[in-house]
């Protein structure tokens, strides 16, 4: 027995060594493609980067000038995407989590939903967006408040942002009901034993302590959200708006949709690039940006915790 074990031995540890290279080698391709697709967009729009690029409108349909309109309307968009996406997402999972009995026939319809949610083409949320938060929801607001005027029942920037949020919201509940599920079980018991009610405990003792891991979900929804193109192509992104968004049914430009746009209506696309380039440049560092200042953020809270 002891030569069969020192013989499966060898096997054994080569499988680990086999292992471990190709983890190795797919880190290391990951990461090389990463940084070669950094210094590309990197190379060619740092040079069209000035003050004057970011602050100004663009002309030219579009195709040149600035991109002030578009990072604003990117900004707000985000903005009003995290506001409807992290509140109702938290809701959801601390329903599932803390009240919802697990077999239970309506939990078990809510995580399928959000199961089938999550795997739904970016371009199906699109025509959703379109059929129900315009044609249907914004219409019936037209009808009512506004005799049947054109004013919620057209593309805009609230109708964008809400079928973002509906994107990322199978992320935020998924994060948070995680960072729930870390929280130990002996904290809702000794809580509940000192009189607490049940809102009490999850308001005062678990919310806190989950508040990094759900910061990481909305972390994650914005990095979704900030680059995802198809579900705002017909629920309000526009191919060329020279002034800012001023009111939640006005439309607006978009990073990512004016980098389709470059790449895809310019009569001459050579000239174009180096407003493409740096136009995608802008988009990764806001994006990266939105992040790190959630990643502090969360960095702080958890310090704040463990003190």
């Amino acid at each position: 027995m002891k030569a069969t074990a020192q013989a499966r031995a060898p096997r054994r540890y080569t499988g680990d060594l086999v292992l471990a290279t190709a983890t190795g080698v797919a880190v290391i391709a990951i990461l090389g493609l990463l940084l070669l697709l950094l210094f590309e967009i990197t190379r060619g729009g740092i040079g069209q980067i000035s003050w004057k690029f970011l602050s100004t409108a663009p002309s030219k349909g579009g195709l040149a000038g600035g991109i002030w309109p578009a990072i604003f309307g990117t900004m707000a968009l985000v903005l009003l995407m995290t506001i409807a996406a992290v509140p109702m997402g938290v809701a959801t999972a601390i329903y599932l989590h803390e009240y919802a009995h697990p077999d239970a026939l309506l939990t078990r319809l809510v995580r399928v939903a959000v199961a089938n949610l999550a795997g739904v083409p970016s371009i199906v949320f699109g025509l959703f967006g379109v059929g129900f938060f315009i044609e249907t929801v914004g219409t019936r607001i037209d009808d009512i408040f506004y005799d049947g005027g054109l004013l919620y029942g057209k593309p805009a920037i609230v109708w964008a942002a809400m079928t973002l949020a509906l994107l990322t919201l199978p992320v935020v509940i998924v994060a948070t009901e995680e960072a729930l599920k870390a929280i130990p079980r002996d904290h809702r018991e000794g809580s509940l034993a000192l009189g607490a009610t049940k809102w009490q405990t999850i308001a005062h003792v678990i919310l806190p302590q989950a508040l990094p891991g759900i910061l990481t979900g909305g972390i994650l929804a914005v990095s979704r959200g900030a680059g995802e193109v198809a579900p705002i192509l017909f629920t309000g992104a526009a191919y060329y708006l020279p002034f800012l968004p001023a009111h939640p049914t006005d439309q607006f430009m978009h990073l990512g949709y004016h980098v389709f746009v470059l790449a895809t209506q310019s009569p001459d696309v050579n000239a174009a690039l180096p407003n493409l380039y740096a136009t995608v440049l802008v988009l990764l560092v806001l994006t990266f940006l939105l992040n790190l200042a959630a990643i502090v953020l969360r960095a702080r809270i958890r310090a704040k915790l463990r003190h």
